[in-house]
């Protein structure tokens, strides 16, 4: 994987092992988990879903829901990350998309010596994708740069926090583009399809209604009701959606890992010290044997208990997060995001396939994209 995606990430915490990954997580860690950073996460979150998300949603009769989603949470993930608004770094989405795209056709290549060939003669996609990375390399380290000229009094930005603890600009560019890919690309994925589900699942959407109602009081045409932390907790059904959601349609669909040491699975499989061993979040979510007969069926309330209250799975059953000793760390920071957005798009409107037959087909690609998008009509909801 690290030869695989290295020239994008470099030395970023997703491809590394040993020393790096543990100091990485560990800064990463505290900061991700500390108060202060997920207060300033939700105020950019707020401030982006009325100012960017809303009019975008509105911009014609016809809009293609997973674009929309995905230029906002990129502008999201760049506020949070960078402390900036990406509309002045011109061309860093194209070249994100160019480069992510690339790395994951590498993955598909019979053998590596192809991608490798053209690597070492330029031609191709890998001199497409050396210049979208060389993009994407000059923009972040011009950031990089201008905030180490200056002096902050309130470093809530995620840039500004790693800079107390590296020096090195090269790899402080490593791990500030990991997390911008990911958390950019899983949160819109996730959305994408939550919407798609509930255009398929009208009594679902309702019964989200329903509980906002209930914790927020009814909306009001005025203004945009974002709940707090507190009030998200209460909101039980909306979390089964997100987890329904995440299982069906994981961002990351296939995922794996290499063995440190010999080992013996649970069923006496041996795994040699080195050995690839690939697992499927996407298949397991659709799987009988872990989910029962119904495992096609989209029901939030398989999360809750009898008292409606939400109850997590076990990770090794559902491994949309990762279990183990390197679960996700932005999963918490990943369903804010998605869950204050579900909520505050599906109390201000409502989605609707702009094709009822439409159903998602997926492209290759480091996360979950729909191929040609899904097209939407959106309409705002009455009071």
């Amino acid at each position: 994987m690290s030869a695989i995606l290295g020239d994008l990430l470099g030395k970023g915490i997703f491809i590394v092992d040993g020393e790096h990954w543990k100091f990485q997580r560990k800064i990463a860690s505290l900061e991700l988990g500390s108060v202060s950073v997920r207060a300033y996460a939700h105020e950019v979150l707020n401030n982006v879903i009325e100012d960017r998300l809303f009019p975008a949603l509105l911009g014609s009769p016809v809009v293609d829901l997973q674009d929309v989603l995905k230029k906002f949470s990129f502008v999201n993930i760049c506020k949070f990350s960078f402390g900036v608004d990406p509309a002045g770094l011109d061309g860093l989405a194209e070249a994100f998309d160019v480069a992510s795209m690339i790395s994951s056709e590498r993955a598909l290549c019979r053998t590596s010596l192809i991608w490798r060939a053209k690597r070492v003669l330029n031609i191709g996609s890998e001199r497409k994708l050396k210049g979208a990375i060389s993009k994407v390399n000059y923009l972040a380290e011009s950031i990089i740069r201008e905030r180490r000229k200056k002096e902050f009094n309130n470093k809530s930005d995620l840039l500004s926090r790693f800079m107390g603890s590296v020096s090195d600009d090269k790899y402080l560019r490593d791990i500030v583009v990991s997390f911008l890919l990911a958390g950019r690309d899983t949160v819109a994925s996730g959305l994408t399809v939550f919407f798609y589900l509930m255009a398929r699942n009208p009594s679902a959407e309702a019964r989200i209604l329903e509980e906002s109602n209930r914790v927020l009081g009814r909306r009001s045409s005025s203004s945009l009701t974002i709940p707090s932390m507190e009030e998200l907790r209460k909101m039980h059904y909306l979390q089964g959606a997100v987890y329904e959601t995440l299982r069906l349609y994981p961002p990351v669909q296939m995922d794996s890992k290499f063995a440190k040491n010999d080992d013996v699975l649970p069923d006496g499989t041996y795994v040699k010290k080195g050995t690839r061993v690939a697992y499927h979040p996407y298949a397991m979510g659709r799987m009988e044997t872990i989910w029962g007969p119904d495992c096609l069926e989209f029901k939030p309330e398989r999360w809750l208990n009898n008292e409606g209250v939400f109850v997590p799975e076990n990770p090794y059953r559902y491994p949309v997060f990762q279990a183990g000793v390197r679960p996700c760390l932005g999963k918490d920071m990943g369903l804010l995001a998605m869950k204050v957005v579900a909520l505050a798009v599906v109390r201000q409107f409502h989605i609707k396939l702009a094709n009822p037959s439409w159903a998602p087909q997926f492209v290759p690609g480091l996360t979950a994209t729909l191929k040609g998008g899904m097209p939407v009509v959106v309409t705002e909801r009455l009071v």
